[in-house]
């Protein structure tokens, strides 16, 4: 009994570090792709808005393709899709082009911050897991009819307490990581909105 105990401990031990490594990955994952798809802050993107918008009321298409192509940031590529787009027509393009921030950006960060939270919500779990097989121990222990064997008992109960420790060491900082990462999130949706605003702007003026 006591061989099987210390294998199951071995697997509870086993998971929640796999369960913290999967979580702190997937939130370097977010973080990167969130940085990598926003701009620094406003006036970083109103210094591309500018060029863009100055390539637009010359109408030099070729130019903005130019400033778009290799940018891998939201807000180009989204302006690079609505330039080639542009005969679409004003509100088909504006759907378009939110579908499209939606799909290619939006969605793979929120699937990847689903695995944050499966995370968050499963290491408590496994924690609570351990506690309860350390108590069943304590007690198989207890109830031997034997001598009581306090260090194995001390034993059993120690795990009981780590593994729910660990499990909340894991989960807490990933909820505190993943509301940073959420308001990072908003504020790169915010940036774009305004971003689309002046590029449907300059795209309608350039067009008239």
């Amino acid at each position: 009994m006591e061989t099987l105990f210390g294998i199951l401990n071995n697997c509870v031990y086993g998971v929640l570090a796999m369960l913290a490594l999967w979580g702190a990955y997937c939130v370097i994952l977010v973080w990167r792709r969130v940085g990598q798809t926003r701009f620094a802050d406003e006036e970083d993107q109103d210094e591309f808005l500018v060029e863009l918008e100055q390539a637009l009321e010359m109408k030099n298409y070729g130019a903005v393709t130019e400033l778009c192509e290799d940018d891998r940031r939201a807000m180009p590529q989204l302006a690079l899709y609505a330039v080639n787009n542009r005969n679409l027509g004003y509100d088909k393009l504006r759907r378009r082009v939110a579908e499209r921030f939606q799909q290619d950006v939006l969605s793979d960060i929120e699937h990847r911050l689903s695995w944050v939270g499966t995370v968050i919500k499963s290491a408590p779990m496994i924690g609570l897991l351990g506690t309860v097989m350390g108590m069943m121990g304590a007690f198989a222990n207890l109830s031997s009819g034997d001598k009581v064997d306090t260090v194995q008992m001390a034993s059993d109960i120690q795990f009981a307490l780590i593994t729910t420790a660990l499990g909340l060491a894991i989960a807490v900082p990933l909820v505190l990581s993943t509301a940073s990462i959420n308001i990072r999130i908003r504020k790169m949706e915010d940036l774009v909105g305004v971003g689309m605003s002046r590029l449907f702007e300059a795209l309608k003026f350039a067009q008239a």
